[in-house]
C-alpha cells in the first residue's frame, strides 16, 4: 500500500471533501511503520495498519496537533480505527442494499479537484514528481484513487438518505443535560454572535409623469399590433424591450411557477395558453406584452417585452418628497400596514423578519441603521435602481437591533438538540449494524 506525501494530501483535502479510507493517504514521521499489518477485519475486508497511519497524516495535514506521547497516540489510533470500521460497515451495508454510485456522477467533481491540485504546482513536471514521490505512477492512477474515495463517501451518504426516506433512522431522545453539556464543551469554538437587525420597510419608487406614461403605453400598444400582424415576438423583444435581463434572449423568461412575479403580471402569465399573446399589462415596472411558449402542470415557460416610461429629475424629486412624508407619518404613529399598502413598491421585499447580520447588509442600509435602536424609523435613504438609472427611496422601521454579543444556550438549544438527536440515531444504527457484521480487531 502506498504512502502519500503529506503535501499532496493536504492539497487534496483543501480541494474537496474526500474520505481518506480504504486507499492511500499520508504518513507522518511519528506514525510511519514498515510493516503493513492487518489491524481489523470487517466482513471479508481487512483494514491495514497503514490506513490508520494515513488518517493520522490527514489530520496533521489539516493543521490538527497530534499527541506527542505514546499513550495519546495509542488512543488516537484506537479512535481512528473505530471510525474506519464504522465507514467500512456502512459501505458494505450500502452495497447490500443495492446502492450504487456511477462514475459518471462523480468524475466531474473529481476532475475539478484534480485540476485544483494540479494548479498548486508551478509545472507539470513538478506535479508528476510529487505524485511519484507519493507512490503514484501517473496522474491517471492518482485520479483513480480520488474516484474510489469519492465513491465510498457517496455510498455512505446515499445509504443515510435512503434510511431517512424509509423512516429507518429515527432521531434519538436527547436530555437537557446533554444539550447543556454539548454547549459548554463547544462554546469557545462558536465565537461572538454578530450584530443583527430585523425591520419592516417601505420603498418609494419614482413614478413617471402622465405624459411619459401615455407615451410608453402607446409604444407598447403599437408593438402589440405589430405582433398580431405576424411580427416575430422574439425579434421584436430583442429590438424594443427595456428589460436588460431578457432583451438579448428575445424576452425569454424561462420556466416559472405561480407567485414568482408581481401580481398583475403573474395573473396574466398563468392565464394564457401555449402560443397565446396577452394584451398590454401594466405593472410597477412599466408595460408588458407576454407570450406563453409552453405549459406544464405546475410551470409555464414564456417571454415578455417591457416598455418603461421615462423618469426625469422632477419625477425623482417628487418621489423623494413623498418618501419624506411617508417617513414622517410613520414616526407619528400611522400604521405601517396602512402606509405600506398605499406607497410600497411591490417589486421590493417588505420585511426582514429573522435577525440578519448588519455587516452583510448593503452599505446604504448599514450607514442608515448605524446608531439607531429598536423602534426607530430610519430614512429615507436612496439606492439606485441600476436597471433604470434612477434612485428608489427606502424607509425602515427597526423591529429589533442587537449588538455583537457572546452566545448563550438559548441561541443554540434547539439546533443542538436536533443535531445530537440525529447523531445518536446514527450511532444507534451503527452499533446495531456492527453487531450484525463480522468485525474482528487485532492487536
Amino acid at each position: 500500500m502506498r504512502t502519500i506525501a503529506l503535501t499532496l494530501t493536504a492539497l487534496a483535502l483543501a480541494a474537496g471533501p474526500v474520505a481518506a479510507q480504504g486507499g492511500a493517504g499520508p504518513a507522518t514521521p511519528e506514525t510511519t511503520a514498515a510493516i503493513d499489518g492487518i489491524v481489523a477485519i470487517v466482513g471479508d475486508q481487512p483494514i491495514l495498519r497503514t490506513e490508520v497511519q494515513e488518517r493520522m497524516g490527514a489530520l496533521a495535514a489539516q493543521g490538527a496537533q497530534l499527541p506527542t506521547d505514546s499513550a495519546g497516540l495509542a488512543r488516537l489510533a484506537h479512535d481512528i480505527l473505530d471510525q474506519l470500521i464504522d465507514e467500512e460497515v456502512l459501505v458494505q451495508a450500502a452495497k447490500a442494499q443495492k446502492i450504487e454510485v456511477n462514475d459518471n456522477d462523480i468524475s466531474g467533481d473529481v476532475d475539478k479537484q484534480l485540476s485544483t491540485i494540479r494548479g498548486r504546482f508551478a509545472t507539470e513536471t513538478e506535479f508528476r514528481n510529487q505524485l511519484k514521490g507519493a507512490g503514484f505512477g501517473s496522474p491517471e492512477e492518482y485520479r483513480r484513487w480520488l474516484l474510489d474515495q469519492r465513491r465510498r463517501q457517496l455510498l455512505q451518504q446515499k445509504l443515510f438518505e435512503k434510511l431517512r426516506q424509509d423512516n429507518k433512522l429515527p432521531p434519538a431522545l436527547v436530555s437537557e443535560a446533554e444539550v447543556d453539556s454539548f454547549f459548554a464543551a463547544n462554546k469557545d469554538r462558536i465565537g461572538k454572535l454578530p450584530a443583527t437587525v430585523t425591520y419592516k420597510q417601505i420603498v418609494v419608487t419614482p413614478k413617471p409623469s402622465p405624459k411619459e406614461d401615455s407615451t410608453a403605453l402607446a409604444k407598447a400598444e403599437s408593438l402589440l399590433v405589430e405582433i398580431r400582424r405576424g411580427g416575430d415576438f422574439a425579434q421584436i423583444a430583442k429590438r424594443e424591450s427595456m428589460d436588460p435581463g431578457t432583451k438579448a434572449l428575445g424576452g425569454d423568461l424561462g420556466w416559472h411557477r405561480r407567485g414568482e412575479f408581481v401580481p398583475a403580471f403573474d395573473r396574466m402569465y398563468f392565464a394564457l395558453g401555449p402560443g397565446q399573446v396577452s394584451p398590454v399589462v401594466k405593472t410597477t415596472y412599466g408595460y408588458h406584452i407576454i407570450k406563453v411558449d409552453r405549459v406544464q402542470p405546475s410551470e409555464v415557460k414564456g417571454r415578455h417585452i417591457l416598455i418603461r416610461p421615462e423618469i426625469d429629475s422632477a419625477d425623482v424629486a417628487a418621489a423623494h418628497r413623498l418618501a419624506d412624508s411617508v417617513a414622517a407619518m410613520l414616526r407619528k404613529g400611522v400604521s405601517y400596514d396602512t402606509l405600506a399598502a398605499k406607497y410600497h413598491d411591490p417589486a421590493e421585499e417588505k420585511l426582514m423578519p429573522e435577525p440578519f447580520p448588519r455587516d452583510s447588509l448593503p452599505i446604504q442600509y448599514q450607514n442608515a441603521i448605524r446608531g439607531h435602536k429598536t423602534g426607530d424609523v430610519v430614512g429615507p435613504f436612496e439606492i439606485e435602481d441600476t436597471s433604470r438609472g434612477v434612485p428608489k427611496f427606502f424607509i425602515l422601521q427597526l423591529t429589533s437591533v442587537s449588538e455583537e454579543r457572546e452566545p448563550s444556550i438559548s441561541d443554540y438549544r434547539e439546533r443542538i438538540r436536533e443535531q445530537l438527536a440525529q447523531e445518536k440515531g446514527v450511532r444507534r444504527y451503527l452499533d446495531n449494524l456492527r453487531k450484525e457484521t463480522y468485525v474482528a480487531i487485532r492487536n
